[in-house]
């Protein structure tokens, strides 16, 4: 293999879209595996740094590729795919989906019953129309998000390879934000309520179902509000994903016992109604509000399809009374931040709580302290002319002369002056006195 190494500068086009996808876009005669090989073994870098299939570049950056490959003998070029043209039903059925266009985006009203991509056996869906949306742009748009196939509503593609890139971050960094519809089997308990499930595939489905799974699932957090009630019998309630599983609005009511009506996937038998209401299923995404390239935001709302217009009608639903949708910004708390908030807060009692003992010890010390300042300092003396209580007066400071003694009383006598064990002595040089004579 040559030496030679290749260099190319990432377009502003190019912008956020992963480094697999470039190479699909620009040279597909490189396939994933080789792609794949050349980023194990260190040859693919973009500024100079090892780079993966799954890393997004940013424009102006230095893509750096080895030598290509030379061709195996044996191997022709596959040829490349033609889209087949499209039939003036398609057209029109593509134009009447439109419900807002700009520069950088067009958003669709999505009909239930018409999936987002084609898989197998799925040759009508909304990335085989997209080719009658190019007007006058110089692509065809592009699908950023999905809806599952029998979910109505708001469905936004970009216009440019630029604009698909900023819409996807915004999706997949959950600032995009979007409220659904949708009519429940019976009445939840709680009516403004949120729900903490992770989700998983379901084994034995290849993928195609998915349940709630505690040990192996995926982080999924629904929002919902109920708007009006049907008796006992139904709900007609408002959605809002903070997170984007796989079919996670029908697992999240089906989990809590309050299924979608018509999706018996999730629902059983359950699922459906009686009394005249459609056996279609009852999910819309009514309200799409997301950040434009240009500045500003796309808000849009997109109408019930007919079959939910009509079980609304006939369940007795107030429509007026879902145009005070409202965007939660900020999801609630999860459990471990519940917790962690609990924690703190008994934190800070615990340590309001030393505080205030902190506080009587010092209350205590200082009345003890003022206690102690208030008594007399040293002990009483004895009366004069009497000896102290208890043998030899033992209580009195002397004050008398050299020669005066007593037992423990003051002395205050001449050089010859005596007194008794008990008092103090007071006279002159040969004077007694105090509590005993001799």
């Amino acid at each position: 293999m040559s030496n030679d190494v290749r260099q190319f500068t990432v377009s502003p086009d190019d912008d956020g879209i992963r480094l697999d996808r470039w190479f699909k876009r620009h040279m597909e005669d490189v396939s994933f595996n080789i792609v794949s090989r050349w980023a194990r073994t260190g040859q693919l870098r973009v500024d100079g740094a090892r780079a993966t299939p799954a890393d997004r570049l940013a424009a102006g950056q230095v893509l750096r590729l080895p030598s290509p490959e030379a061709p195996k003998p044996a191997s022709t070029p596959r040829p490349k795919r033609a889209r087949p043209e499209l039939s003036a039903e398609q057209t029109e059925l593509a134009e009447s989906m439109v419900i807002h266009k700009d520069a950088a985006a067009i958003v669709l009203n999505k009909p239930p019953g018409l999936a987002t991509q084609g898989g197998t056996k799925t040759f009508e869906h909304v990335d085989g129309l997209l080719d009658a949306l190019q007007y006058d742009a110089e692509g065809r748009p592009k699908l950023v998000h999905r809806l599952d196939k029998d979910t109505s509503g708001a469905l936004l593609v970009a216009r440019s390879a630029k604009a698909a890139a900023f819409f996807s971050k915004s999706f997949s960094g959950r600032t995009a934000k979007k409220i659904y519809w949708a009519l429940v089997v019976g009445v939840p308990d709680i009516a403004d309520g949120f729900i903490d499930l992770p989700i998983g595939k379901q084994p034995g489905t290849g993928g195609e179902k998915m349940q709630v799974d505690e040990k192996e699932g995926q982080p999924a957090r629904t929002r919902y509000r109920m708007i009006e009630r049907a008796g006992n019998t139904g709900a007609w309630v408002e959605l809002q994903p903070f997170t984007g599983r796989t079919h996670q609005l029908r697992v999240h009511m089906a989990a809590i016992g309050h299924p979608i009506v018509g999706d018996g996937k999730y629902g059983g038998p359950e699922a459906f109604l009686t009394g005249g209401v459609s056996r279609k299923m009852h999910l819309h995404s009514r309200r799409l509000r997301i950040d434009h390239p240009d500045g500003g935001k796309i808000d849009i709302t997109a109408e019930l399809p007919s079959h939910f217009a009509e079980s609304m009608k006939t369940m007795g639903f107030d429509l007026a009374l879902g145009e005070t949708t409202a965007f939660e910004d900020r999801p609630p708390l999860t459990r471990d931040e519940l917790k962690s908030q609990a924690r703190a807060h008994a934190k800070s009692v615990r340590k309001e709580r030393r505080g205030e003992r902190r506080g009587r010890a010092e209350s205590n010390s200082d009345r003890a302290e003022a206690s102690r300042s208030s008594k007399p300092i040293g002990k009483p003396r004895a009366p004069a002319g009497r000896g102290a209580e208890g043998p030899r007066g033992g209580i009195g400071p002397r004050t008398g002369g050299p020669a005066g003694r007593s037992g423990a009383g003051p002395r205050s006598g001449g050089p010859g002056g005596r007194s008794g064990s008990s008092g103090p002595r007071t006279g002159g040089p040969a004077g007694r006195g105090g509590g005993r004579s001799r």
